[in-house]
């Protein structure tokens, strides 16, 4: 069977399963665009409050319901970086909408929380729920009826999936989301890990960690490597809800600034009063869930989208499962090594050919649904293209170039990395769990070892700065799921593992927890569910069981025979410390509602 066989099977089984839900959903986008124009329903002292602080042209446009409105939703704070340059974007897309006869206000804002600064911290602990929080505060924004259409100003890693899920729960309204680019290049990221693991080794001290970090980390724009904020661009461009070309665009340049203006009249043009309605809830259809996972698997992307995708679709009534992610991995191949999957950035990424190149390789082989409509217009075709800045100030397109400008980083479908994504559902006695393999070595992908059982990254750190891991083991770190503390980023394991694979152990990760779009060169088993409180098999294990983790067969297997196994008691530590300080207490109610994370771990729906 062809790839465009295997693809169209995989979407049609996607398609039935999710006929109720998404039929329910259409018909709900239905009734809210049928209700006509929104602002006609509001009455005079509604309306005046909405556009009372306006200028009096504004005012005037409003007032007449002549002029499309285009509510604004940002994600802007000025200590993130990926987030800083948002702070100018309202003003550009304010003067684009008058350009175009329509009007912009900010609807409302959202938070946006970096993982960068509360890795390892107990703020980490808020990160995944943030994304719901993020979607309930869009939509409080948007709950003032006063839009015809919006755009999304958000980036890095909840941010983006919690608008999704708001755009589509306004799945009336055209969405149109808007990037601020990376960050130019700093450290390399190889050395960047070098100084992590000599640090973790105490070879180094914090000064130079620090200074290794700040050179890493050094202005506006996203993180350069392609972890899950750089992931989320790359999944809004593929599944046509960025204007082509705009998500690699650096931030402060004059092409990002044409971008922005031109993606706020796209988004007016696409509105009830334009000759091109495109409600967000149409656009976005099962093709465009299996575009996003196509081009997830074939640049070897965040893992923490096997939550954040399985959320975005059930917002539009659609049924993503891991199997679903897993099979479009094993027909999808890794055309884009970018780091931990290879030592380049998002920078070298977008210069060796980018979206435009990836897009054009993905549809002339048959991995991707052409026939998709996207906030472009018809089809992705028009997305296979480089972006750049006309003599005018406009943005210029032309055709993606036909040969990589670096194929160690960008490669062609028919000369890839690897034959498959990377992404593996594993299955067994211990339950069902995912593993990125893109960046672990074939000798590494499958360890037997004893099991040592920790309940916090802190535990393991400890024991291996005690010098009691220098052996082949699994870690199995549980009581570290949704329900349990908010399933945090435990990406601190991954110096301290890294150390003791090179070193020539034979190390793996078992873990209900997440290990972020940075999962690197250990094979980690995560998002192990049902997790340890929710009473998972995980939760069983002791110290000295032996555990296979093979991510090539796609297995996960305790040692213990079932009998044994079901008969002992699950471990039940004193949790009580998840649940009080940097806010953790007001998060109690989500961590009780949390759905398993092959559910999406979202706390509505």
């Amino acid at each position: 069977m062809t790839a465009r066989r295997q693809i169209e099977a995989i979407t049609q089984r996607i398609v039935e399963r999710s006929k109720p839900a998404r039929q329910a959903y259409l018909e709900r986008v239905g009734a809210a665009i049928s209700a006509g124009p929104h602002r006609t329903v509001l009455s005079c002292g509604n309306l005046a409050h909405g556009f009372a602080a306006c200028a009096p042209a504004d005012k005037a446009a409003l007032a007449g319901d002549l002029v499309p409105n285009l509510g604004i939703v940002t994600a802007y704070n000025d200590m993130l970086s990926a987030h800083q340059p948002f702070e100018a974007f309202p003003a550009i897309i304010r003067e684009a909408a008058r350009e175009a006869g329509g009007v912009a206000q900010v609807a409302g804002g959202v938070p946006a929380m970096c993982d960068g600064v509360t890795q390892g911290q107990p703020g980490m602990e808020l990160s995944l729920f943030s994304r719901d929080v993020i979607a309930m505060a869009a939509a409080i924004g948007l709950s003032h009826n006063m839009f015809d259409a919006a755009v999304y100003l958000g980036v890095c890693d909840k941010i983006v999936p919690g608008l999704m899920i708001a755009a589509l729960t306004f799945g009336h309204l055209p969405a149109v989301f808007i990037p601020a680019g990376p960050m130019t290049s700093g450290l390399p990221n190889d050395e960047k890990a070098r100084i992590r693991q000599l640090y973790a080794e105490g070879k180094v001290g914090r000064a130079e960690l620090l200074e290794a970090e700040s050179k890493s980390y050094h202005g506006p724009g996203t993180c350069t490597f392609y972890g899950t904020a750089n992931s989320n661009q790359m999944l809004m461009e593929i599944m046509g809800l960025h204007i082509p070309g705009a998500s690699f665009v650096n931030p402060d340049t004059p092409l990002r600034e044409a971008l922005t203006r031109e993606a706020a009249k796209r988004a007016l043009s696409l509105t009830a009063q334009g000759n091109d309605f495109t409600p967000v809830g149409r656009l976005f259809d099962e093709r465009s869930v299996v575009n996003g996972v196509v081009g997830l698997n074939a640049t070897g992307g965040s893992t923490n989208h096997t939550i954040h995708l399985i959320a975005i679709a059930a917002a539009a009534g659609i049924s993503l499962t891991w199997q679903d992610i897993s099979d479009i991995s094993d027909i999808v191949p890794l055309l884009a090594r970018v780091y931990p999957n290879g030592l380049a950035d998002v920078n070298h990424f977008h210069a060796a050919g980018g979206m435009g190149f990836l897009i054009r390789e993905l549809l002339d082989a048959g991995y991707l649904h052409e026939d998709v409509r996207t906030v472009w217009g018809e089809g992705l075709r028009p997305y296979a293209i480089e972006p750049g800045l006309a003599a005018d100030g406009s943005v210029s397109r032309r055709p993606a170039p036909q040969e990589s400008g670096d194929d160690k980083v960008l490669t062609t479908a028919h000369t890839p990395f690897q034959p498959t994504g990377g992404l593996k559902l594993l299955s067994g006695n211990l339950g069902r769990a995912i593993v990125k393999t893109s960046a672990v070595k074939p000798e590494n992908r499958t360890v037997e070892a004893p099991a040592l059982v920790f309940h916090s990254q802190e535990a393991l750190n400890d024991a291996f700065r005690a010098g009691r891991l220098d052996r082949d083991f699994v870690a199995v770190v549980r009581f570290q799921g949704p329900k349990a503390n908010g399933m945090p980023e435990l990406h601190r394991l991954t110096t301290v593992l890294g150390v003791l694979q090179d070193r020539g152990r034979k190390v793996a990760l078992v873990t209900d927890g997440r290990m972020s779009g940075a999962s690197g060169k250990v094979p980690a088993a995560i998002h192990v569910t049902p997790e340890a409180l929710d009473g998972g098999a995980i939760a069983r294990i002791e110290d000295g069981d032996v555990i296979r983790l093979d991510a090539e067969a796609g297995t996960l297997q305790v040692k213990v025979d079932e009998a044994t196994l079901a008969a002992r008691t699950p471990a039940a530590p004193d949790l009580s410390a998840n649940g009080f300080g940097m806010g953790r207490e007001l998060f109690a109610g989500f961590r009780a509602l949390a759905t398993r994370a092959d559910m999406g771990a979202a706390v509505f729906g």
